[in-house]
């Protein structure tokens, strides 16, 4: 059993299903965000993915604004905002706005990876190259936008000087633990869907964490993925959506998110194949009983602080009860920590 109470959070993609226009999508992440408020979820995240047909959240702060308008008391947040897309200048005016217009509400969540293909990355930013080995220098230039002591700069983000946005290191590999630890902040891995180095990171992340003004211990976050529903067979259709998804990302045949459809065999042998098994290693699919034996395990393997759950489910009411179910297996899961 876990020794710590563990938060839980949502990581949102604005996933576009098929026949779903995307206004329709959008209010679909806002009910999402208002019911994971509702039933204790920590954060609502969102990420940054660039043409793909499958995902809205492109516009990630965009959202973000319209999302936190829409709620009252939930953390928004970049789930993340991948910064060699970006100046630091920008991200620190656009977060610094975000933190003043919701006070104690927003969180920065920063990762160096694209967020899409490289033809589009070179689209976004024809530079991003640099941008990406200048990544913990750029940390540190935001960090010094949302000083008071700016005042004699000739560069300033006035709407970030002193507003509280707290910042996360995004990973999905060990490079960005090691900067995570140095700068003292807390670390986010991107373990629902790319697990195979989860452990190796959260360790150096706490060997060679530092404290510093943001964080006096290290504070890490893992991802996984989480279809619930009454029973396993409920649950492995609605999971067949998601299956086909992750097909496309692998195959670069990238499509709509579909309607579910009875588990077959085809689909259970593609669901088998070695490099999908691998990348959906914390994909928990199944009833109660087994997303919770499947969660506590996960908790007590890697000691995260927090798991934060992404969900490619096609109908709505089904996501909302797959919410509702991982909130009540995470609050029996606190209860008894």
């Amino acid at each position: 059993m876990p020794q710590k109470s563990i938060d839980y959070s949502v990581l949102e993609l604005a996933v576009v299903g098929q026949d779903i226009p995307h206004h329709k999508v959008f209010e679909n992440s806002v009910e999402i965000a208002q019911t994971a408020e509702r039933l204790g979820y920590k954060r609502f995240w969102l990420a940054e993915h660039h043409n793909m047909v499958s995902i809205a959240s492109s516009a990630t702060t965009v959202l973000m604004s319209h999302i936190a308008a829409k709620t009252e008391s939930i953390r928004i947040g970049s789930g993340g905002i991948m910064l060699p897309n970006h100046s630091p200048l920008i991200v620190a005016e656009q977060f610094g706005t975000l933190g003043s217009l919701y006070p104690n509400r927003i969180d920065m969540g920063l990762g160096r990876a694209p967020g899409t293909d490289q033809v589009t990355a070179h689209a976004i930013r024809s530079d991003r190259m640099n941008s990406v080995f200048k990544f913990p220098h750029e940390i540190d230039e935001i960090q010094r936008y949302f000083k008071n002591e700016r005042t004699t700069t000739k560069v300033r983000a006035t709407v970030a000087e002193g507003v509280d946005v707290p910042m996360y290191i995004l990973g999905s590999s060990t490079d960005s633990a090691h900067v995570a630890a140095e700068k003292g902040l807390p670390y986010v891995f991107a373990s629902h869907f790319a697990p195979a180095q989860l452990f190796q990171a959260m360790e150096i992340y706490y060997r060679e964490f530092q404290p510093s003004l943001y964080l006096d211990k290290p504070y890490s976050i893992a991802g996984i993925n989480v279809i619930a529903a009454e029973t396993n067979a409920e649950a492995e259709k609605i999971s067949t959506s998601s299956l086909r998804m992750m097909v496309g990302v692998l195959t670069g045949n990238l499509d709509y998110l579909q309607k579910p459809e009875e588990m077959n065999a085809e689909l259970t042998e593609i669901r088998n194949h070695p490099q999908l098994s691998r990348m959906l290693e914390y994909a928990f699919v199944g009833d109660r009983e087994t997303i919770k034996k499947n969660t506590e395990d996960f908790i007590k393997k890697t000691g995260v602080d927090e798991v934060i759950v992404a969900s490619h489910i096609y109908h709505q009411e089904d996501r909302l009860k797959s919410l509702k179910i991982f909130s009540e297996i995470m609050n029996e899961i606190k209860e008894r920590s």
